[in-house]
């Protein structure tokens, strides 16, 4: 007991997940990929620049990395929550180098054109959108969860290291021996990684369920990101301010060049600026969070970075353009940071992989439109003009916390302490038998019921996001004391799904509603299917398929049987 405190004080500071190993040597070999990635990307502008005047087509570089985050970010999702996500991001990893490998090799060849880079760049860009949520979703199996919050920053701090430096050696790199050679130090970076996740002896508890469709699981993920305020806000404020403040990384190459009329080494150098910036405000994540709350923080993020963009907008000095963009990359990663770790803590498991999916195409498909948005207001109007457009609208935004007012962050993913008991069966169903209605019966005082009503409002949300749909809440008119709740489910396997994906605080949340509950009697449960299918054969020589199938066997009993 006298060992606590200290361990409470170590689980919270910014180093605590580097002391387990597993996520030390990932984290180690990612910032090795992230230095890569971004040597390329120095490459990979400038020799947009050199190939093309037009500012779309340079901007359109940060566009093709970013876009394919934001279209194969659900299908990702869902393939990192149903496959092994060590699995998952080794497939990925190698999708990029490939299309590293295949970039370097052509740019060796002078085979490069404007379409060509822009098409690979979409390719080393879908590896990694692939890779994102099984990466980010597995984070939570390398470390505790009290350390989670910590190693959400360094991850944000691992990549801007690399955005530090690896621009500014990108830079270099470009300088001396063309971009060929930047593509080629990307393709190898990627290998440490690869050796690091082939290493890792990730144990994975299989579900004693059959594996959901990809088809059905991304409409899983969605239908619980749509019946999540908390998420749904977050994602909605990370859009806008990806949209917003993407315009400094698209724009990046164009400032050096018509503002600061420097060279490929100057754009390596503003872009570890930028990055050094998002260090220093990945450092401060913890102190910014004891401070203040999430609408606070994100103000200060957003209302920084107006200031941080217009300096950049009017400044001809380097020194100064450096110094605004520090300020400009710590309030940019704080608030994406705090939008992460909003979504980790809030997303429970077995949808965690879906949701930072979300959360990903948010921040990506912001700064993909922004990034063409604002490249096109650059060719009709200047880089400063657009510049200082952004930092106006930035100033503005927080204007959205009057709607959409950030959530508090606190830890609604904790998984129930038991699975609960499969209900008594006297039908042949298969897993495919449904649609399954189910029926809960409450007597509740009269003086009770708008309580009541109010429990079930947020019972009907966590019953949706887990699964079910058609939810309904009725009141007998000659009982007052009746109430009735009903909702579906797809299938029979989609009920078991849907009654083990509640997490405890949801679990709690029913407790609620049954302590409503009068009489010595408990609620009243009816489970029924609506259509019979898989019950009933139509026909004598019709096969019967539940003879064939082996259902679940039943989970130990624990918790309400609703």
């Amino acid at each position: 007991m006298t060992e606590s405190p200290p361990r409470k004080t170590a689980d919270h500071s910014i180093t605590a997940p580097l002391k387990f190993s597993v996520f030390r040597r990932i984290w180690l070999a990612s910032l090795l990929s992230n230095l890569g990635l971004l040597i390329q990307g120095v490459g990979a502008a400038w020799a947009m620049t050199q190939m093309a005047s037009s500012a779309d087509k340079v901007a359109l570089v940060q566009t093709a990395l970013m876009l394919p985050i934001m279209l194969i970010s659900m299908p990702a999702g869902a393939i990192a929550d149903m496959h092994d996500r060590r699995v998952v991001t080794m497939v990925a990893l190698s999708i990029s180098l490939v299309g590293a490998t295949a970039l370097t090799v052509l740019a060796w060849l002078n085979l490069i054109t404007p379409n060509i880079l822009l098409a690979f760049c979409f390719i080393v860009g879908t590896g990694m959108a692939l890779m994102g949520p099984a990466w980010q979703s597995s984070v939570s199996e390398q470390v505790p969860p009290e350390a989670l919050p910590a190693a959400v920053a360094l991850n944000g701090i691992s990549f801007n290291i690399a955005r530090s430096v690896g621009p500014a050696i990108g830079g270099v790199i470009v300088a001396t021996s063309g971009a060929v050679a930047a593509f080629a130090v990307n393709a190898v970076m990627y290998l440490p990684l690869l050796v690091v996740l082939f290493l890792w002896n990730r144990v994975s508890e299989p579900s004693r369920l059959p594996r959901e469709r990809l088809n059905r699981a991304m409409v899983s993920g969605v239908r619980y990101i749509a019946n999540s305020p908390s998420i749904r806000i977050v994602l909605t404020r990370t859009l806008v301010t990806g949209i917003i403040g993407g315009s400094v990384l698209a724009l990046m190459p164009l400032i050096v060049r018509d503002l600061l009329h420097g060279g490929a080494q100057m754009y390596g150098i503003m872009l570890g600026a930028f990055g050094m910036g998002a260090v220093v405000g990945a450092l401060n994540i913890t102190e910014v969070r004891k401070r203040l709350n999430g609408e606070s923080a994100i103000r200060a993020c957003t209302i920084s970075m107006a200031g941080g963009i217009t300096a950049v907008a009017l400044s001809k000095q380097p020194a100064l353009t450096a110094a605004a963009l520090v300020v400009t990359g710590a309030a940019w990663m704080l608030a994406v940071a705090l939008f992460n770790i909003g979504v980790q803590l809030s997303a429970p498991r077995w949808v965690a992989g879906r949701s930072l999916a979300a959360f990903q195409a948010g921040i990506a498909g912001g700064i993909g439109v922004g990034s063409w948005f604002w490249g096109h207001l650059t060719d009709y109007a200047g880089v400063e003009i657009a510049l200082l457009t952004s930092a106006g609208l930035m100033l503005l935004s927080p204007l959205l916390g009057l709607w959409l007012r950030m959530p508090p962050i606190g830890a609604r993913n904790e998984p129930a302490a038991e699975l609960l008991a499969d209900p008594e069966v006297k039908l042949s169903l298969t897993g495919r038998s449904g649609p399954l209605v189910v029926e809960i019966e409450y007597r509740v005082a009269t003086d009770n019921a708008r309580a009541f009503h109010n429990v079930m409002q947020e019972v009907q949300l966590s019953r949706q996001r887990n699964g079910a749909y058609g939810w309904s809440i009725a009141r007998d008119i000659a009982d007052p004391e009746l109430w009735t709740e009903r909702y579906h489910c797809p299938t029979w396997l989609d009920y078991l799904r849907q009654r083990n994906r509640a997490t405890q605080s949801e679990r709690v949340l029913y407790q609620q509603a049954i302590d409503f509950h009068l009489g010595p009697e408990p609620v009243r449960v009816r489970r029924m299917l609506e259509r019979p299918f898989g019950s009933v054969r139509w026909k004598e020589e019709t096969p019967d398929r539940a003879a064939e199938e082996v259902l679940p066997v039943v989970a130990q009993a624990a918790g309400s049987s609703t």
